[in-house]
Formats: structure tokens, sequence, C-alpha cells
């Protein structure tokens, strides 16, 4: 009974508040946590792979050709919003100083704040980070954003103008 704190007043006060029979506690070695630790890691690595590779197998559904309404006749230095391909996903459509059409996703690659063209300096404006893409490719030029805009694919057909697909 030298284990019992109630019966040895000498031991010394923390061990008579918190009683901990040592004998019967279930110890975890450096070399058990360690184990523990690689095996857990290996899964996570195993898992991410397997749902890359299930994202990198699945196919895209290639979207259908939508009209723009009033695309064709944007002016030079006009921009124009549309949705596609999806009413969820808002898109602006940019005809440059040099008369090219260029189309975006308008949702901004840092945060996901909606761009505004701006035709005087012939770029895309992100107004909550100060992040700005070039019209021609889309490619970030200043502020926060990383990533391009993903361009929607353009087609005119009879003097209509239609989004055909989008690169990402």
């Amino acid at each position: 009974m030298a284990d019992d704190p109630d019966s040895n007043e000498q031991a010394p006060r923390w061990r008579r508040d918190f009683p901990i029979g040592w004998e019967s506690d279930h110890y975890v070695s450096r070399r058990e946590l360690a184990k523990f630790l690689t095996l857990g890691s290996a899964l996570l690595v195993g898992a991410s792979f397997a749902i890359a590779l299930v994202g990198k197998l699945r196919r895209a559904v290639p979207a259908s050709a939508a009209r723009i309404p009033g695309g064709a006749a944007l002016g030079i230095g006009e921009s124009l919003l549309f949705r596609y391909p999806t009413d969820e996903d808002p898109c602006i459509l940019v005809r440059d100083h040099e008369g090219q059409l260029n189309a975006y996703s308008q949702v901004c690659t840092h945060l996901s704040c909606a761009v505004v063209y701006r035709p005087g300096e012939e770029t895309l404006f992100c107004p909550c980070h100060h992040g700005y893409f070039s019209c021609g490719e889309g490619l970030p030029t200043a502020g926060p954003p990383t990533r391009r805009l993903p361009r929607i694919q353009l087609e005119e057909r009879a003097g209509e103008l239609f989004a055909v697909g989008v690169k990402v």
C-alpha cells in the first residue's frame, strides 16, 4: 500500500491531489509516436494523390455555344457583361483600342471579386485588392493576383458573336 496517497502523509501535496496509478498508465514511446506520425502522413499523401488522380481523370463536360447579345456591335474601348457557361458565371467582353475582342471570366483569381474594364488604361481592374490584368491576355500585371483570368473562347457566326468554350 505504499502507492496509496492517503496512507503516506510524507508524499508531496501534488501527488496527494493528483493520484495516478503509474503501473496501470499506458505510456506511448517515442518509437510508437514516430510510427503513428509516419503512417498518418503516408495515409494523407495517398489520399491527396487519389483525389488529384480522380480530378485528372474526370472528363470535363464540353460547354455549349451561347450567343452574346450585342457582342458583335461592341464599339472600340467598350465592354459588355454576359454569363457563360451557366447563369452563375459572370464574364466580361472587351473590344480593345485595336478592335480585338477578348472575353474573360469576371471573377478575379485572387479572392473572387468582380473585375471591371478600365478603357483608358486598357486593363481589367479588381477593386477589392487593386489587382490588374492585361486586356489582351488576361495575365496579372499588378497587385496580389498570380493566375491569369480564364479566357472565354469566342466565335463569330453570321454576324453574331458566340461564346464556345472556356480556356483556363
